[in-house]
């Protein structure tokens, strides 16, 4: 076999399938861990993936990514980027690899969950591709930030952030493991693969990728290309899986998933990429704004695999679009304002010269979230640093787990959308949020937010300093403005001021 080309015995291979003599079909695939939705095993086997690979081959390519990405990192080692970068970018790395690397290590066991239980032979042999993805993109990431610890300590939240109970961990963990963790095989291909890589990672690494390379981080560049390659291919799980339910009655179901983890995935890269692109990355280097990637990848390209597929755009689609104006901004300017919670340094991005830009990418920013930055300005330039810091908590979704956000000025419209079920009064920081608890309310009902911990008495004392013991926030790990408040026109503060 070994002298044949791959496309000689492609398809006999990757569609084995067996009839088990010693257990039956449904101990072999049970329908909690399949998600096979009593659609029968000669319909699964229809499954046809659009990338096929066969082990040579996808060894050979890895082996080629690695030496690349690794080679590049080797050749601008004495550089020292990271010593001469812009502090705004640096907190773009460390708020990636904090947020993301240990997750992808987390979506290995997603993939070995379709490559042990689905019943479609094709999503098994993809799938186990996907796991050795999933461990190099977690190895990776891990290793590349390891080097800097010695420069910061929060350097080393690429692999501590997951593990602790720090807010935006809890945010990023409670999504994860609703999606990754909990759900049967054909559940993880349609929320994992097709509506959050296909959809929402790609435009992380991909915006991402093209920000580091104007911003002049060939390394990190390489690197986020390099794992996007991975994603595009083994994303392409979801459909297939899709296809398949559609054609056997289950687009309502289908449908609903897709719903569901679509609205939680944007709510959580609304306050991890959002910030990123608009604030974060130096202005002269910004290729697009946040709102400006979302209309291309999502809005367009997902928009238009849906309706390939014969589903529809969410029903709170005209929601989605609105808050493309509104949702991140308050995220960032949150972050900003509870920078101690954080283990990178926000940028607050609000220069004259970046003010301008937020209002040509989003018109009316000045007369609403640009009105908040002038009376934080006002406060940083009368030495009232102060009141610029956080001395209470902020109302938190319990669903995304994410402060609740609107838009300031005259138009104020933040809401707290409450829910009192069996007994306990629950706050949303939308009516999705609150329609997608309400899909499945045992799932969520036993969880307990950063506030509700410190209420319930978890949080010792009950005040920032107890908070950020229980976030697990030492010093030198708490976050500070980035350019020391440069933006303002004033001097550095000190991290002790802090």
């Amino acid at each position: 076999m070994t002298k044949l080309a791959s496309s000689d015995y492609y398809d006999l291979v990757r569609t084995t399938n067996w009839t088990p003599s010693y257990v039956s079909e449904d101990e072999l695939f049970p329908e909690m861990m399949s998600g096979a939705r009593g659609i029968p095993m000669e319909k699964w086997e229809s499954f046809d993936e659009p990338y096929k690979v066969t082990y040579n081959d996808y060894v050979a390519t890895q082996r080629e990514k690695d030496a690349g990405v690794y080679s590049v990192r080797a050749a601008l080692e004495r550089a020292n980027f990271v010593d001469s970068a812009d502090p705004g970018w640096i907190s773009t790395l460390q708020a990636h690899y904090g947020a993301l690397a240990v997750a992808e290590y987390g979506a290995a066991t997603a993939e070995a969950r379709m490559a042990r239980f689905s019943k479609a032979p094709g999503n098994r042999n993809m799938a186990t591709f996907g796991m050795l993805d999933e461990t190099r993109h977690g190895q990776i990431q891990l290793f590349f930030p390891h080097e800097h610890t010695k420069r910061s300590r929060q350097w080393d939240w690429a692999y501590k952030a997951m593990h602790t109970n720090e807010w935006a961990a809890l945010a990023a963990r409670h999504m994860f493991d609703d999606m990754m963790f909990t759900r049967d095989a054909a559940s993880v291909a349609i929320m994992l693969t097709f509506a959050f890589e296909t959809g929402f990672t790609n435009m992380q690494f991909l915006g991402l990728a093209a920000d580091a390379a104007e911003a002049g981080d060939h390394t990190f560049s390489s690197l986020i290309s390099s794992i996007q390659t991975d994603e595009s291919r083994h994303a392409q799980q979801g459909g297939p899986v899709l296809k398949i339910l559609i054609e056997n009655g289950k687009k309502a179901e289908a449908q609903k998933m897709i719903d569901i983890i679509f609205w939680r995935a944007w709510k959580l890269f609304s306050v991890l990429t959002g910030p990123i692109l608009d604030y974060y990355t130096p202005l002269e280097h910004r290729k697009q704004s946040f709102k400006e990637f979302m209309q291309e990848w999502i809005i367009g390209q997902f928009e238009r695999q849906l309706n390939d597929l014969g589903l529809d755009t969410p029903w709170y689609w005209d929601e989605f679009i609105r808050s493309l104006d509104e949702t991140h901004h308050g995220m960032h300017m949150g972050v900003w304002y509870w920078r101690p919670t954080v283990w990178w340094n926000p940028a607050a991005g609000v220069s004259p010269e970046e003010r301008e830009w937020l209002e040509e990418k989003y018109p009316g920013w000045n007369k609403t979230f640009g009105r908040c930055w002038d009376q934080i300005t006002e406060n940083l330039r009368n030495g009232r640093e102060d009141l610029t810091l956080p001395q209470t908590l902020p109302s938190i979704c319990n669903m995304c787990n994410l402060p609740l956000v609107g838009t300031p000025g005259d138009g104020w419209n933040v809401k707290d959308y409450q829910l009192l079920h069996e007994g306990r009064l629950y706050h949303f920081g939308s009516e999705v949020d609150r329609w997608v608890f309400q899909q499945d309310p045992e799932r969520y009902k036993g969880h307990m937010n950063f506030i509700d911990r410190f209420l319930s008495g978890k949080v010792q004392p009950a005040d920032l300093a107890g908070a950020l013991k229980y976030m697990g926030l030492a010093p030198g790990e708490c976050g500070v403005d980035a350019h020391g408040y440069a933006w303002a026109g004033i001097g550095a503060s000190s991290r002790a001021a802090e």
